[in-house]
């Protein structure tokens, strides 16, 4: 039995289709960027001071905070200076050494009523990821 001549080409065609079509499914995870999905552009501002420095007025995000993935950190909103404070999983942990402790000094009474109780986990879950405000005690 004879194959044709329109047979032979039809067969080359469908080799290479299908040659194609393995190569751009191994070849997609290859080309795949970065991708910041969501974005905020939050005017604001206020008064930042220190020593014989004022800065009045700048731009920030009220929703900047602090993220991280693999060997990549990200710290949005204003530049912090000194050292950074997140409150993060050190601060709960923190926290938790002391749930339920009554006196007074204890590093995790958020609100000052001498008591670890469920008004200074509000606080603690308010601030979450955001740097830490100047007088938090849980550094």
């Amino acid at each position: 039995m004879k194959r044709t001549n329109s047979k032979l080409i039809s067969v080359k065609v469908e080799k290479s289709i299908l040659l194609t079509i393995c190569i751009l499914l191994f070849s997609l995870p290859a080309v795949a960027d970065y991708d910041i999905p969501r974005h905020t552009i939050g005017g604001g501002g206020g008064r930042s001071s220190g020593g014989p420095y004022v800065l009045t007025g700048t731009i920030g995000q009220p929703d900047a905070a602090w993220s991280s993935g693999g060997q990549y950190e990200l710290l949005g909103g204003f530049w912090p200076g000194g050292p950074l404070c997140f409150v993060d999983f050190y601060s709960f942990a923190r926290f938790a050494e002391l749930w339920l402790e009554t006196g007074v000094g204890l590093a995790a009474d958020l609100d000052n009523d001498e008591d670890v109780d469920f008004a200074d986990l509000k606080r603690l879950v308010d601030e979450w990821l955001y740097s830490c405000p100047p007088d938090w005690q849980l550094k």
